[in-house]
């Protein structure tokens, strides 16, 4: 059995110089910390807004739907949920014609949040575009969706 010790300086600097998992990882929490702070007039964080950014469609969605929709587990979903249905943001309904499954349903009060966040996200959407050399954020998006 190796000790962890046994792993060298040289490797240590590699994985932290190379590891794409790492590094996706770092800009994705300094992304949420921006949108967060961002967002925080609101008493919404990027997660949430995220989440209720996908119940905007035509026809309430399954929380199925939501889950896959975010990578995100049911059980995750369902958590993420409990402060905007306390909030009265969302409400969770049987689903119409299977009771078996619920569908999430964006309130009033839920759009009008929305409605208030757009534009917040719009404007740190576009620093953050600035912000990328060429500011070619389609092909980073592009790229980042072939690993999905």
């Amino acid at each position: 059995m190796s000790n962890p010790a046994d792993v060298t300086r040289e490797t240590a600097a590699h994985v932290r110089d190379h590891c794409l998992c790492l590094h996706v990882q770092r800009v994705a929490r300094a992304l949420a910390r921006r949108f967060d702070e961002a967002f925080r007039p609101l008493g919404l964080t990027n997660g949430q807004f995220s989440l209720l950014m996908s119940l905007t469609g035509p026809e309430p969605p399954t929380m199925g739907r939501v889950a896959s929709f975010l990578a995100m587990d049911r059980t995750t979903v369902t958590a993420a949920l409990k402060p905007l249905e306390r909030r009265g943001l969302v409400e969770v309904r049987p689903h119409p014609t299977d009771r078996r499954s619920r569908v999430l349903v964006l309130t009033r009060p839920g759009r009008a949040l929305l409605t208030r966040a757009v534009p917040i996200w719009k404007e740190t959407h576009r620093a953050l575009e600035r912000l990328l050399p060429g500011g070619n954020a389609d092909a980073l998006r592009a790229s980042l969706g072939t690993l999905v």
